[in-house]
């Protein structure tokens, strides 16, 4: 029985005076166990040090010491953190042996004491442990959200009471870990890049820095990315894509598809601008890294940047501009209507024409009978036919591939695992556990063909 009259139904010990303790943390624990049980929260309300800078006395308090404004007793009121003047309190002097010796000890609460059932929610009884933080990084990781996480310490600890810490403090904790390392990003990343070039010579990576030491292009491929390459490089698919990293660069991979018909990476990039400049850069540096002979197609969108700078780089790459953002214009650029009434034909000269000649052909005649000789979006369209209609590509090897579809399911795979609020060191640790994924699926396939050849 406390002295406000709740029975707590738990046995604690009291301070006693003239006690001992080797250490402040140990008087600290003491205290905010014996408040636990009592029903308060303590905290720290003054320290003395000595002319050497000792601690030689301090005095830990109710949460509830003191007085509060009334300004901050209206914005905290709902909160019930509003301080009455309560006098419970415990104080230790440092000894001459170098012990700490409680010198006074206060008990009296002047307002009512919380039940044990809601003791947990008390600040000095909340805490996310070395263990927990730990584990909240590892699911944090896994792309796990804090209310998630909630679920799994609950039902590791048998009961949300047993957690030791709410949802609001893990994700302080979160804003704390992000503050320690913010400025720091980019020699993190530099960090990781060096190491992995430590485990295998084989990595590369570039990285360049604006004035102000902020990274404006960034390069890396892997051994296994680089070997992928050298099979399976004769067609790459390259498109950007954004809201991966809080700094909004562009992430932009090289990618293409293996013999099992699955997509692998080449290399990957981020970028702060899509501009020629930029694109030319980034295409000197994939030249460089990746082993033998250059692409023989690259497909793209129509984005004017990219297709200069493919045309400085690798002139003697066949350029092909993806058929699918193109098909999916034709809705916008023609009347609904005519859209309605010349569509099916549309696709039908595009993919079932045998040869230029004939797709020509089919086109004009399809324009004439929709009156759609003024549409100047399907004129631009057709003066560039020799880069995505089937029948004037063909003669160039494409892998099946038509359209940089295969890099949007990329970019969508890594989104399960990546996202807008991610440090750059935060990405890399999870675009690698993705791309451990997918390449357990290629592992996958070449034991299933093992297999298969040894029946």
């Amino acid at each position: 029985m406390n002295d406000i009259g709740i029975d707590t139904g738990e046995s604690y010990e009291e301070a006693r005076l003239g006690q001992e303790f080797v250490l402040l943390d140990d008087v600290h624990e003491f205290y905010n166990e014996y408040a636990k049980k009592v029903g308060f929260s303590v905290r720290i309300n003054s320290s003395r040090k000595s002319h050497r800078g000792e601690i030689v006395r301090k005095e830990y308090v109710c949460s509830k010491e003191g007085a509060t404004t009334k300004e901050v007793v209206e914005k905290k009121r709902r909160c019930s953190k509003v301080r009455e003047g309560c006098k419970a309190k415990l104080a230790v002097v440092k000894s001459k042996s170098g012990t700490y010796v409680v010198s006074v000890f206060e008990e009296d609460h002047n307002h009512p004491l919380t039940t044990p059932r809601r003791v947990h929610l008390l600040r000095s009884h909340r805490n996310v442990s070395e263990v927990k933080r730990s584990l909240t990084h590892q699911l944090a990781a896994a792309n796990i959200p804090i209310h998630q996480q909630i679920s799994v310490l609950e039902l590791q600890g048998g009961g949300i009471q047993n957690i030791g810490c709410l949802g609001k403090d893990l994700y302080n904790d979160e804003t704390k870990s992000k503050n320690k390392v913010k400025g720091h990003d980019a020699d993190m990343l530099l960090e990781h890049f060096q190491l992995e070039k430590e485990k295998n010579s084989a990595f590369t990576f570039t990285i360049e820095s604006d004035n102000e030491n902020r990274i404006t292009h960034c390069f890396w491929a892997d051994a296994t990315s680089r070997r992928g390459y050298n099979s399976f490089g004769d067609v790459v698919v390259f498109d950007t894509t954004y809201n991966t990293n809080k700094y909004g660069m562009i992430f932009a991979p090289f990618i293409g598809v293996n013999n099992h018909g699955q997509t692998t990476v080449f290399a990957c990039s981020f970028l702060s601008d899509e501009t020629t400049e930029s694109f030319v850069w980034l295409f000197e540096q994939f030249k460089k890294a990746m082993p033998g002979d250059l692409p023989k197609m690259i497909i793209t969108d129509q984005d004017p940047a990219i297709t200069k700078a493919i045309s400085e780089t690798l002139p003697n790459t066949f350029h092909r501009y993806c058929i699918w953002h193109i098909l999916n214009k034709f809705s916008d650029k023609i009347h609904a209507i005519k859209h309605k009434d010349c569509y099916p034909d549309f696709q039908k000269c595009i993919w079932k024409s045998l040869s230029r000649d004939d797709f020509d052909r089919n086109w004009l005649e399809i324009i004439e009978k929709g009156k759609l000789r003024d549409n100047a979006w399907l004129k631009s369209v057709f003066e560039i036919r020799s880069k995505w209609v089937p029948a004037c590509v063909n003669h160039v090897f494409s892998a099946g591939m038509s359209s940089s579809q295969r890099a949007e399911s990329c970019h969508s795979f890594f989104k399960r695992y990546v996202s807008k609020k991610n440090s750059l060191l935060d990405f890399m640790i999870r675009f690698n556990r993705a791309l451990n994924h997918q390449r357990h699926e290629e592992l996958n396939a070449n034991h299933a063909d093992i297999m298969k050849n040894l029946l």
